[in-house]
């Protein structure tokens, strides 16, 4: 459905029973790490002592990795900052290039005088649950798991996305979650070290921040 991680990661976070993101406070989380993987796994960004660092500014010809390199290119910060940075940004930018690339449709509800919320739908909800299904499955078998699917999957259970990873599932294979997480310390130690730490993040986010 998608190729990119971004997208992969948005389509797995999408509930298809309550036609919603399981969470947009937790998925604006997941897709700023999904995006920096991504980006370092294309040479765009690379680590330097802890702290993210551009080695590639030319444009990736996609708006959303683009949108973020730029932001990255402009400070110096930790590979834990850039997560918690400008994640709303980043879902609605995901949004909108899903909704361009016709994925899903968007939809703003006035909530009250000088705010909006927005609805969101896929169009291929078969199309969504097999890829969750996909999902899932990796996660049970003992076979290869692709790159980008090891980094959905270890996102999915740091942030808690039951219908890809449930409770039964996470401690049942805590070992292979453990092996598809290290995964992204290849990409960077540093971002390995924030998706172990996402779960203390996510709370306090929601309890301090407020929702997405």
């Amino acid at each position: 459905m998608t190729h990119t991680l971004y997208g992969r990661m948005y389509l797995a976070a999408y509930d298809t029973a309550a036609k919603a993101l399981y969470d947009r406070t937790r998925t604006g989380f997941l897709l700023r790490v999904a995006v920096l993987a991504e980006l370092a796994s294309l040479g765009r960004i690379a680590d330097s002592a802890g702290e993210v660092r551009v080695t590639d500014s030319g444009r990736t010809g996609d708006p959303v990795l683009d949108l973020v390199l730029d932001g990255i290119g402009a400070h110096r910060r930790t590979w834990k900052a850039w997560v918690r940075s400008d994640r709303r940004e980043t879902l609605v930018a995901v949004e909108d290039r899903l909704a361009a690339l016709g994925l899903i449709t968007v939809e703003e509800r006035p909530v009250f005088a000088r705010a909006a919320r927005r609805e969101v739908a896929v169009r291929e909800a078969t199309g969504v649950r097999a890829l969750q299904a996909g999902l899932t499955e990796l996660l049970r078998s003992r076979g290869p798991v692709e790159p980008y699917d090891a980094v959905v999957l270890a996102l999915a259970s740091a942030g808690g996305v039951r219908h890809v990873v449930s409770r039964a599932d996470a401690r049942a294979h805590k070992d292979r979650l453990d092996a598809l997480t290290g995964r992204l310390d290849a990409i960077a130690p540093a971002l390995g070290r924030t998706v172990r730490g996402l779960g203390t993040t996510l709370v306090a986010a929601q309890g301090g921040m407020g929702g997405g």
